[in-house]
């Protein structure tokens, strides 16, 4: 479903499964979850204005993911199912709003669509000149990305299917997951498993503390519960997720969890009371865009110093090791290391629309804004050039007459770029850090990690 065909020609999408919303979610790749209205194919959510009765709707203030008709607005708010909840989070004492945003320099986020807006209004000189400049950037600034696919025999029961079969997960995953500890493990974060582990705890790393950022169902953080004894556990997550590992976690008597259901754009480390005077590793599988700018962030403050933090017994980071991912989401003012591309001559414009062009990495057909192709469904076919179609003009043109093997190398360099000013950035704070190729590509073609080491 969604592949684009050999023409170029995009597919609609499915049909909606019975009783259910006729709206199509693109981000999603799946139609809405709600059941219609009884006079209409849609829910009240998504009833088109067109219809027959139907308001203006506009995002809730309390909680813009969601959107409410504007003549009810000023009632809604009042009892937002969300709204207790959005002021118990405000009442932590690790809520900071938006302090990991990116500071004075922060302004509002870019959509997907205003990126691709903002690069067709290019002129074709324009556009060829962005490219060639891409280019010339990557060849003169990208840090090579090795390859380490990593699995050592700590893990061995997890790869070989020995874990709880109650918890459901797929073997790509699991290979993912134990890739990336062994990558941590061959970098110094952990110490090797197997003949260190004694009575199911590994005796030189049980007094470390691990904090999974965009820990979704917490299946990475299991594994360095199961295999190398980790036992204090934080999972960081906005979102609620059902089949979560916590339920293993938690049966666990030797482990202490806490889930933060927060934005880590607004996580105070420093206000986590149960972190305190832990050393800790940051982990994170395929954070999306800008969550591994705030990540960073969050774990390397401006006011970062090692000695100062290990003096008042604060807690101490230890290393970090994230896999990156959805570099089209990635946000100017979220960027960490903007200092890196301004000296490269990349201005804000550039960068979301090297953000864009990211995509063609994964989905070599992106100027389609009807996409549905799946993030991780690629292909090695080289497909040459389409055919010119009289009714497309301008830059849309121009992309859709790039080879898709060349669209996607290009894309590959927009995500060098971004990610070597990550790599950099955590360098200039005084870390050991690599940039590897954690997994081969048909596994997962997001296959970064970033992985790092303080070195006092």
């Amino acid at each position: 479903m969604g592949r684009a065909p050999a023409n170029g020609k995009r597919s609609p999408p499915p049909p909606p499964p019975p009783g259910r919303c006729h709206f199509w979610l693109p981000n999603k790749r799946r139609h809405c979850a709600n059941s219609p209205l009884p006079s209409s194919q849609y829910c009240g959510n998504h009833l088109p204005e067109s219809a027959s009765g139907a308001g203006r709707r506009v995002p809730c203030p309390v909680d813009p993911s969601h959107t409410v008709l504007e003549e009810n607005l000023e009632e809604h708010v009042g009892k937002c199912p969300l709204k207790k909840q959005v002021a118990a989070l405000a009442a932590q004492p690790y809520y900071s709003k938006g302090i990991n945003s990116g500071g004075s320099e922060a302004g509002r986020g870019i959509t997907s669509a205003e990126k691709r807006a903002a690069v067709y209004r290019l002129t074709d000189d324009e556009f060829r000149g962005l490219l060639g400049k891409i280019r010339s950037v990557h060849a003169a600034a990208a840090v090579a990305m090795r390859e380490s696919y990593l699995i050592t025999d700590a893990c061995d029961k997890w790869m070989s299917g020995q874990v709880d079969r109650k918890v459901p997960y797929q073997e790509k995953h699991v290979a993912q997951q134990a890739s990336i500890v062994g990558n941590m493990e061959a970098f110094g974060l952990l110490r090797k498993g197997g003949a260190d582990v004694v009575g199911g705890e590994n005796v030189a790393v049980s007094a470390q503390a691990v904090m999974e950022f965009g820990a979704g169902r917490g299946y990475l953080t299991q594994v360095l519960v199961d295999c190398y004894g980790i036992r204090n556990v934080f999972l960081v997550e906005r979102r609620s997720y059902k089949l979560k590992a916590d339920r293993s976690l938690r049966q666990n008597e030797d482990v202490t969890l806490e889930r933060l259901r927060i934005d880590i754009e607004d996580l105070n480390l420093h206000g986590i009371e149960a972190l305190r005077g832990l050393k800790y590793l940051a982990i994170g599988k395929h954070l999306c865009g800008p969550a591994t700018d705030m990540t960073m962030t969050c774990c390397l403050p401006e006011q970062y110093d090692q000695t100062e933090e290990r003096v008042h017994g604060k807690h101490s980071l230890q290393g970090l090791a994230l896999a990156t991912c959805c570099h089209h989401l990635c946000q100017w003012k979220h960027y960490a290391n903007k200092s890196f591309l301004s000296g490269l001559g990349i201005t804000e414009e550039e960068f979301h629309a090297i953000t864009w062009f990211s995509s063609w990495a994964v989905d070599g057909d992106h100027s389609s804004p009807g996409s549905y192709a799946e993030v991780e469904d690629t292909s090695s076919e080289v497909r040459e050039p389409e055919k010119p179609d009289p009714e497309i003009i301008g830059i849309e043109r121009i992309i859709r007459s790039i080879p898709t093997g060349e669209r996607a190398s290009l894309g590959f360099m927009c995500k060098d770029i971004i990610d070597t000013g990550r790599l950099l950035w955590l360098r200039h704070k005084g870390l050991v850090a690599d940039l590897v190729s954690y997994v081969p590509s048909n596994i997962s073609p997001e296959n970064r990690l970033l992985i790092a080491k303080c070195t006092s």
